[in-house]
């Protein structure tokens, strides 16, 4: 992931560098590190920095300062993740009951993924994810179910900048990455195969509202050598399914993951 600089150089733009310094890795970070990563002065991020402990955005930490609960209270109220991510709880915690795998809830944002929940099972990968983290979007399952049911253009833009690789097995070909969209987008299922994470395999199914296009996405991601994809591809689907009817506030069958018959396609929600 690229740093995030001070954008226009306004105060507005220099907070939002300050906070974007962090990543998912990070506990906290000291002046110097933040500088770094945002281009701003040593001494405007001392000044910053001191200015946001003083509204919780911040906190110390010894000679270093981490993001403070507040940002948290903050991003609880963002009404998109707020609605999906209550509605898709439930559904969440069936599909791990039925699939005995991990399954995460994403949203899109630019040329990325954002994690809104994830529900983890015993034993399974250590994953790339974490709520709130980002991916980039095209080396994710999450994220090809999700170009693929948004406007052509998005897709085209993410496929003109470049393939990102994060292991081996990562698609480094435009045209084919192209046919995969298609295909997702004919099928409505998308794999994961080790492109994100060496052992990894996802599968993941768009959540769609009353056009046809993708408003997030859920998944399940498990070991390559255990979780077979065919199997657990129909409980994906009848979980975003029930999810895009709800969200569309339709009348959401309960769900029955293990019988469902795989569809050939998933239609938009009416």
């Amino acid at each position: 992931m690229h740093p995030r600089g001070a954008g226009d150089g306004s105060m507005s733009g220099r907070i939002a560098a300050v906070l974007g310094a962090f990543r998912v890795e990070d506990d906290a970070l000291g002046p110097a590190e933040i500088a770094r990563r945002t281009g701003l002065p040593r001494s405007t991020v001392h000044r910053l920095a001191h200015e946001l402990v003083g509204t919780g955005l911040l906190e110390h930490a010894g000679g270093r300062v981490r993001l403070g609960l507040r940002l948290f209270e903050i991003g609880q109220r963002v009404p998109r993740q707020r609605v999906l991510r209550e509605a898709a709880l439930p559904l969440m915690s069936d599909l791990r009951e039925a699939t005995r795998q991990t399954v995460h809830l994403a949203v899109l944002e630019g040329h990325e993924v954002v994690y809104v929940e994830i529900l983890p099972t015993a034993g399974g990968p250590a994953l790339p994810s974490s709520v709130g983290g980002r991916l980039p979007a095209l080396a994710t399952g999450v994220g090809k179910a999700i170009l693929a049911c948004s406007p052509p253009p998005l897709a085209e833009e993410l496929l003109a900048a470049g393939l990102p690789r994060l292991t081996g097995r990562a698609v480094s070909a435009p045209a084919l990455m192209a046919r995969e969209l298609a295909r997702i987008r004919r099928d409505g299922v998308a794999y994961d195969r080790e492109e994100s994470g060496a052992g990894i395999v996802c599968v993941a199914c768009p959540v769609l509202d009353t056009e046809g296009l993708a408003v997030g996405a859920l998944s399940v991601s498990g070991w390559s050598g255990r979780m077979r994809t065919g199997q657990v591809a129909p409980a994906v689907r009848t979980a975003a399914l029930t999810l895009s009817r709800t969200l569309a506030g339709g009348d959401a069958a309960p769900i029955r993951m293990i019988r469902l018959q795989h569809p050939h396609r998933l239609p938009p929600v009416v």
